[in-house]
């Protein structure tokens, strides 16, 4: 069966300071990979002059790039008009939505926090927990739903999940354990789960580790920029996979 390689990171957090720093690693992902996904986190401070700068070193890849932001691409407010910067130069932003390239099924979102497993917080108490703890279950029902309509349209391809906020917590690890409500949320995990994707990306959590299987073993990827570099022990800030 052939594979496709998808190349993946995010937590770039582009500011004035990296310019023309990306241009090199976006030629060679182009050559190395049939599609680009960018998992969250594109600028520093939500703005729109960081988002601008973004799409400029983007100039250089010359296969398909998919995108979800992250929370601070929503620092500002701005996060309609960033994303919007993005579509306006040909990137697929998903937020709750699926896309179909090189015959794999692409759904992202942004996703959210809560805790893990045993520790996700609960929906009791005060209306600003229950507001906290509904944001993730709202994303993971987007998950699904964009997942659900890729199983209906098209059945038999591989789906690949795209997300900032973490599904699981083996790949927040190294994090300190008092931020792990912050990272992610289990209840990204069961749409997942639910609709067998072949793979799920994700960043946020820089002192995290790179990989882990899900309990159904879905490989799980942290492709934030930091992880990335820990991980290849160089500069290298792209993950390369085989789907």
């Amino acid at each position: 069966m052939n594979k496709t390689t998808i190349a993946a990171l995010g937590d770039i957090h582009m500011n004035v300071s990296q310019q023309g720093k990306w241009k090199i690693a976006f030629e060679e992902i182009s050559e190395k990979a049939k599609v680009l996904l960018l998992c969250g986190d594109l600028t520093d401070t939500g703005d729109e002059e960081e988002a601008e700068l973004l799409v400029s070193e983007l100039q250089s890849v010359k296969i398909p790039v998919l995108a979800v932001l992250g929370n601070h691409d929503y620092e500002k407010g701005r996060n309609k008009q960033i994303r919007q910067i993005l579509i306006d130069n040909k990137i697929i932003v998903l937020d709750g939505e699926a896309t179909v390239v090189e015959n794999i099924g692409f759904a992202g979102v942004k996703g959210f926090g809560g805790g893990f497993d045993r520790y996700m917080l609960s929906m009791f108490g005060e209306d600003a927990m229950k507001s906290f703890v509904q944001e993730a279950v709202n994303e993971s029902l987007l998950l699904d739903r964009a997942l659900a309509r890729l199983e209906q349209e098209h059945a038999t391809i591989k789906k690949v999940a795209l997300l900032h906020y973490a599904p699981i917590a083996e790949t927040v690890s190294g994090e300190p354990e008092q931020i792990y409500p912050f990272l992610g949320s289990t209840h990204l995990m069961e749409p997942l789960q639910r609709r067998k994707v072949s793979a799920a990306f994700h960043g946020h959590a820089h002192a995290g580790k790179f990989e882990a299987l899900s309990p159904t073993g879905i490989p799980i990827y942290n492709v934030a920029v930091p992880v990335l570099r820990a991980h290849h022990g160089n500069d290298r800030a792209y993950a390369l996979i085989d789907i």
